[in-house]
């Protein structure tokens, strides 16, 4: 099992920047593929970012590519993603999660889930 607890959310407005944490608890971390992903009020939940435990594969939806930043630290158990220039396209849930089953993109192929820290961009 692996416990995943989310953090930085906010309200911002559109220009600003955030960044997110999600803190990993329970089995060796620095074994699994970490992934962001958000969902947005009456939306699927969608791909944001995600990254191999190396560090040296990461991968960004379309949407948020040269302005979201994911990383990690497998030193401190735990996954960032920096979000500069946000939009208010970019409001919803933002969820980390974690996967044994190598780079992936869909989100039925994570295993692991935190609760979610709401985004919120204002116009």
């Amino acid at each position: 099992q692996v416990q995943l607890v989310e953090s930085g959310g906010g309200l911002v407005h559109t220009g600003a920047s955030l960044r997110l944490s999600c803190a990993a608890s329970g089995r060796t971390f620095s074994s699994y593929v970490m992934g962001w992903f958000r969902q947005a009020p009456g939306k699927e939940r969608e791909f944001v970012a995600t990254i191999t435990w190396s560090g040296t594969s990461i991968y960004y939806a379309d949407s948020v590519k040269g302005r979201f930043t994911i990383s990690r630290d497998n030193a401190k158990n735990t996954v960032y993603l920096q979000m500069n220039s946000l939009q208010p396209e970019d409001t919803a849930v933002y969820y980390c999660a974690a996967t044994s089953r190598g780079l992936q993109f869909t989100r039925t192929l994570y295993d692991f889930w935190g609760q979610g820290t709401q985004v919120t961009v204002s116009s």
